[in-house]
């Protein structure tokens, strides 16, 4: 790809192409409707191609479009700046804070902020630029987002204390922000959730389960009517303020996790808030932390993570096991890429000796918006062997899956896991 914007895909990611609105998704000029096509068309193939010397376009850019491109060649362009092909691409921003932070108030002007998170992404990742969010100045400058945070929490240990203050602004504004989206609906759905899971046999009409019901029933039924008479009546219950559901969020905190990390401890603090879920929070590497006397504050737990590290999970499970008092109330959620440092056998021989019990064991390869990444396929296989199928699961998703966990129903797996 050359620099440039349109349709190109950035490091994986679609930049959006201009559109006959009069504004792009990209931030895009306006295009005229009254314009030439022809004209339209070759300038939007020069966006896309980074002005090449053999793009064959013959289309110059001017004002916005050019001040655009300049900023997507800062990051997408070619180390010798002559376009030749086959050259391996480059930046040239280079390691000065004034030109990075500059760079970074182009971005924001000339594209949306979902395109200015993937080119921050890039900039981190191509070049380096993670020792620059350090400094508060860049902090500020910077668009927030879950994979921003997770960078922070990789940083943590190296931050200086002038910088400390405005990397827990940054990551507060991010953890805010996810729990204004995920906190009412997760609430709902697991107050009904807890009100199904509890049941009574002298139901009002309207607290009938009436699947179960029929189930219960069956051997009532008469042919010659073609229905049943119910004996027994089956209903929902209303969950009471007292505890009902123990609910163990553990989550592996290896630098593959990190945007999992973050949705984690905010669903961990929304659960927490509820009277009738006594939630836990317990992170891993090769060691295991107990975090859940910080529920109150998911800025806390997340600056409670080290991100990185080996991976444990046998040990992380035994704490687990440990902790479960009710087995038959209580919910595991493991959230782990399952690439085990630990002793494997003994891992699943704690999920088999858990779920026998009657606890209810999730197993969530990611939590994010980014699907599955790479994960220990034999684990996986072995887990759903066991009855804990292992699947990606987007924040959206997730209270449907403890809905499910907590009524003891089959898990609303993805069709794509």
């Amino acid at each position: 790809m050359g620099s440039g914007s349109g349709s190109a895909t950035v490091s994986g990611s679609a930049v959006p192409s201009a559109g006959p609105e009069t504004t792009s998704a990209a931030g895009l000029p306006a295009t005229d409707p009254d314009g030439d096509p022809a004209q339209e068309r070759l300038r939007r193939w020069r966006l896309v191609l980074g002005g090449e010397a053999a793009d064959g376009t013959g289309c110059v850019l001017s004002g916005r479009d050019a001040a655009m491109d300049g900023a997507l060649t800062s990051l997408y362009g070619r180390r010798d700046g002559k376009g030749q092909a086959g050259r391996e691409r480059s930046a040239g921003l280079g390691g000065s804070a004034p030109a990075v932070a500059r760079w970074l108030g182009d971005i924001r002007t000339y594209f949306p902020s979902s395109v200015v998170q993937v080119m921050q992404r890039d900039a981190i990742d191509r070049l380096g630029l993670s020792t620059l969010l350090l400094e508060p100045e860049m902090l500020e400058a910077v668009e927030a987002d879950v994979h921003l945070v997770g960078t922070l929490l990789s940083l943590n240990k190296a931050m200086p204390e002038t910088t400390k203050e405005t990397a827990r602004a940054v990551v507060r504004r991010v953890v805010e922000d996810l729990e204004k989206r995920l906190a009412t609906r997760t609430r709902a759905t697991l107050t009904g959730a807890l009100d199904r899971s509890a049941r009574i046999n002298r139901p009002r009409h309207h607290d009938i389960d009436w699947n179960r019901t029929i189930a219960a029933n069956l051997k009532h039924y008469l042919p010659e009517y073609r229905t049943i008479v119910p004996e027994r009546l089956v209903g929902y219950g209303r969950a009471s303020q007292s505890v009902k559901k123990e609910v163990i969020l553990c989550i592996d905190q290896s630098g593959s996790m990190a945007a999992s990390v973050v949705y984690a401890s905010v669903f961990g603090a929304v659960l927490a808030s509820m009277r009738s879920i006594n939630t836990r929070l317990v992170v891993f590497d090769t060691a295991v932390v107990d975090l859940t006397d910080q529920l109150d504050d998911p800025v806390d737990v997340l600056f409670g993570t080290q991100l990185g590290g080996g991976t444990d999970i046998n040990r992380a499970l035994a704490y687990c096991q440990s902790q479960i008092t009710r087995p038959a109330e209580t919910v595991v959620v493991l959230i782990s890429d399952l690439y085990e440092g630990g002793i494997r056998n003994e891992m699943l021989k704690r999920v088999a000796a858990m779920k026998a019990s009657g606890v209810q064991f999730v197993t969530l390869l990611a939590l994010s918006d980014e699907g599955a990444p790479a994960y220990d396929r034999e684990h996986a296989a072995a887990l759903a062997a066991l009855g804990a199928p292992a699947f990606a699961c987007t924040p959206d998703l997730f209270p449907e899956v403890m809905a499910a966990a907590i009524e003891k129903r089959p898990l609303p797996i993805p069709e794509t896991a």
